[in-house]
């Protein structure tokens, strides 16, 4: 089969990145499955194992999708976002397609037929039953070192966004009386509002990837994340599962499905959370590392779509009709 995938983003993914690196493990692993791929994606993007088109500003995305279809032959497209502007636009598409929706849409939003969500939870918000879970390469990652020492906690996620709380994370390791390691931002935040943060057990990374990424990871007791709405997925969940990590986590949209109680603790209290994290070293690191390698890995995201992809083939729809967004995804409780 030949697959192309339209993205808004840039590969090759070389720190922190959360869509990206699972367009590119999607296609890696298609590619290695004995599928052929072709990325149409942002300008300045390149890849060993795919051909490469690049995405102009100046023309409109869906006359470049099906210029690139006439030339490459390409089998179905997979979009990485909704590139239609109303439900007639997307009947009218004339290729196969299908359409992953990565993120948390406003109530009443809609969705084209084709769409897959990437979680359970994530598609029964939009009366659907049609998801993939997000998978990794793993061997990306390198091998986890669970010999070394692990003394403190981490948070991953973009400190300025107000749905992954972190303020609440702050909350929870100081009242714990632990030392919060976070990658995702700075001490001093401008962006969306200013914010210095003071507390000495604190230590900002900034947005780091790569070797930095992975060794505080694997030297971390646990990751801590109160997130305050229906989180669709949850990458840096899996990546901490990886290197060891316990989660410490809301029960909220997918993190049920990536987290089971061998792995973590799930509440929505602050004091609960403070709590648990005295009982860390009680969780196998060994198992929080097998749950994201053998369940949420890339060949397997791979397999599911290539399922949807052949039913789409096949002249059906995964939907009747049209997905839409059941609820309000965000401000969800956090107690004390």
């Amino acid at each position: 089969m030949h697959v192309l995938i339209v993205s808004r983003n840039r590969i090759l993914v070389y720190a922190y990145g959360g869509t990206e690196r699972v367009v590119w493990d999607l296609g890696f692993s298609l590619n290695a499955l004995g599928h052929k791929v072709t990325y149409l994606v942002k300008p300045r993007s390149h890849c060993d194992f795919a051909d490469v088109l690049a995405i102009h500003k100046s023309m409109p995305l869906l006359q470049q999708v099906e210029a690139a279809m006439r030339l490459v032959g390409a089998d179905i497209v997979h979009f990485q976002s909704n590139p239609f502007a109303d439900v007639e636009a997307s009947e009218r598409f004339p290729y196969p397609y299908v359409m992953t929706e990565h993120g948390n849409s406003e109530l009443g939003t809609w969705h084209p037929r084709n769409t897959v969500f990437i979680s359970k939870n994530h598609a029964e918000r939009h009366a659907s039953e049609q998801f993939v879970h997000n998978g990794l390469n793993w061997d990306g990652y390198g091998k986890v070192n669970f010999s070394l020492p692990r003394k403190n906690f981490h948070f991953l996620g973009n400190v300025a966004w107000p749905v992954k709380n972190f303020q609440g994370a702050m909350d929870v390791a100081c009242q714990a009386s632990v030392v919060l390691n976070v990658m995702g931002g700075r001490r001093l935040q401008i962006r969306r509002g200013f914010r210095m943060t003071w507390e000495r057990n604190i230590h900002f990374h900034g947005m780091v990837g790569g070797a930095k990424k992975f060794s505080l990871l694997n030297t971390s007791r646990g990751m801590i994340f109160p997130v305050r709405w229906y989180e669709p997925f949850g990458l840096a969940i899996i990546e901490s599962l990886y290197f060891g990590c316990p989660i410490f986590a809301t029960p909220y949209g997918a993190i049920p499905e990536l987290v089971p109680s061998e792995c973590g603790v799930l509440t929505n209290s602050c004091s609960e959370m403070a709590q648990a994290l005295q009982q860390a070293d009680q969780f196998d690191s060994e198992a929080c590392h097998v749950q994201a390698r053998e369940k949420f890995n890339a060949v397997q995201m791979a397999e599911g779509y290539l399922y949807k992809y052949e039913r789409i083939l096949d002249s059906e729809y995964l939907h009747a009709s049209a997905p839409v967004s059941q609820v309000h995804p965000r401000d969800l409780s956090w107690l004390p």
